[in-house]
């Protein structure tokens, strides 16, 4: 499934660099390569395959680990992206220009599945309602087997599962 984006006034990059001059920071030429890495495609990630991206790249320039870790999560205070932790690892997800949505986690290979579902909002605001309460978003992840760890599963031979 692939997620239309909304539409916003600021790209990510403008919208960055709003939040850090009003913490009164620099927007420095690491913190812009990270986050035109970071946007450069709609996928989840976590800090470290991040660091290995921005250590391939060709061009010369460097983003040091500490200012990636410490880049994401003002990415994440400033409402650009989105903080998972799923087993033992943190992983990232763009939030801003991008509708709420869930998730289908596979516990064997780690995919993650993208997916809307319109009556589980309903469901939230239904819910809300009765308690009187101020819903802003939730979050909701289904954990399973994917379909084609599911498919490897079921072929493997009695004697694999002794």
């Amino acid at each position: 499934m692939t997620l239309e984006s909304v539409k916003v006034s600021l790209s990510p990059m403008e919208k960055f660099g709003e939040f850090l001059k009003s913490k009164g920071k620099k927007f420095t030429g690491e913190r812009k390569i990270l986050v035109e890495q970071v946007f450069s495609s709609h996928e989840h990630f976590d800090a470290e395959s991040l660091v290995a991206k921005l250590e391939r790249r060709t061009d010369g320039s460097a983003v040091s680990r500490s200012t990636i870790y410490r880049t994401l999560k003002q990415l994440v205070e400033a409402g650009l992206l989105r903080k998972m932790t799923l087993g033992n690892r943190d992983v990232y997800e763009h939030d801003y220009g991008y509708p709420q949505h869930d998730h289908l986690y596979c516990q064997q290979c780690g995919t993650l599945i993208e997916v809307q579902l319109p009556d589980l909002k309903i469901l939230r605001e239904q819910v809300s309602r009765e308690h009187r309460f101020r819903s802003e978003g939730h979050r909701f992840v289904i954990y399973g087997t994917c379909a084609a760890c599911n498919i490897s599963r079921s072929s493997m031979r009695r004697l694999d599962l002794v």
